[in-house]
C-alpha cells in the first residue's frame, strides 16, 4: 500500500500525541492502530505497522532520558528477559479475541492504575532506596512475562501495565517511565520481528507514523523529568479516564 500524501502529514501529527501520550502515561496506541485501519491496513498488518513507529520512538526516548541524567538501566535489565519471552509468545499468537470483552477488560486495567495511583500508598516507600529482595524479584520478572506476552500480542495499553507493575517496588514515575521505555524498546524488536516475518508491515506508514511517534516521545521525555512524579501523576489520571470511558462506552 503507497503512502499518499494526506497521510504522511495525518500520521506525523497523531503519532506526535501517541508518543507524547506513550511516554508520559500510555495508550498512544488507542490513537494508533484505529488510524492505520481506517487507512485500509489489515488488523494484523496496522498491528505490525505500529510496531515501526514504537520501536524508532523508544530510541529517540531512551536517549532523551539519557540525556537528562535518568537511566535505570539495572532494573531495566531484570525486566526484559521475561518480557522478551512473552513477547514472543504473544506476537506469534494467532487467535483473535472478541472486540467489546478485550475493550472492557483493558478499561477496568487502566482503571484500576488511576486508583492506584489516586490513593498512591507508597509515597512513603519511595523516599528510600527499594531493596529488591528474591522474592521482590521472582514477583517483578512474572510480571514482566505477563506484560511482554500482552504487549507483544495487543500494545496498546501496555504502559499502563508497566506502571502497575513497577509502582508496586516504590519508584517514582520518573523512573518507572525510564525503565518503560528501555523495556518496551527490547520486546519491540522481538514482537516487530515476528511480524515482519510473516509479512505484516507497512513500511511506507510505518516510517511516517515513526516520524511522529519520534517527534512526540523526545519531547514527552523533556517534559516527565522537568515536571517531575506529581505533575506525571496528573497527566496519567487524566489519560486513564479519558481512554477507559471511551473504552466502556464507545
Amino acid at each position: 500500500m503507497e503512502a499518499y500524501f494526506w497521510q504522511v502529514p495525518v500520521l506525523i501529527a497523531v503519532g506526535t500525541l501517541a508518543g507524547f501520550l506513550n511516554i508520559l502515561a500510555g495508550g498512544g496506541s488507542m490513537l494508533t492502530l484505529p488510524l492505520l485501519i481506517f487507512m485500509g491496513l489489515p488488523a494484523a498488518t496496522a498491528n505490525g505497522t505500529n510496531r515501526v513507529a514504537i520501536f524508532c520512538q523508544n530510541i529517540f526516548a531512551i536517549a532523551g532520558f539519557k540525556k537528562q541524567g535518568i537511566f535505570p538501566i539495572r532494573l531495566a535489565l531484570l525486566c526484559t528477559p521475561p518480557a522478551l519471552i512473552g513477547s514472543y509468545l504473544g506476537a506469534s499468537m494467532a487467535v483473535s479475541v472478541d472486540d467489546q470483552t478485550f475493550r472492557r477488560v483493558l478499561a477496568l486495567v487502566m482503571l484500576g492504575v488511576l486508583v492506584f495511583i489516586t490513593i498512591d500508598p507508597i509515597k512513603k516507600l519511595r523516599q528510600q532506596e527499594v531493596h529488591m529482595s528474591a522474592m521482590r524479584i521472582a514477583v517483578l520478572m512474572v510480571s514482566f512475562f505477563v506484560v511482554g506476552i500482552y504487549g507483544g500480542f495487543v500494545q496498546a495499553g501496555v504502559g499502563f501495565l508497566i506502571i502497575t507493575a513497577l509502582l508496586i517496588h516504590g519508584l517514582d514515575l520518573v523512573n518507572i517511565n525510564a525503565v518503560k521505555v528501555l523495556v518496551i524498546f527490547a520486546f519491540t524488536i522481538v514482537a516487530l520481528g515476528v511480524f515482519v516475518y510473516h509479512g505484516q508491515v507497512d513500511y511506507a506508514l510505518g516510517l511516517a507514523l515513526a516520524a511522529g511517534n519520534s517527534l512526540g516521545g523526545w519531547i514527552g521525555t523533556h517534559v516527565a523529568v522537568k515536571r517531575g512524579h506529581d505533575w506525571i501523576k496528573r497527566f496519567v489520571s487524566l489519560t486513564v479516564l479519558v481512554f477507559a470511558f471511551k473504552l466502556l462506552f464507545f
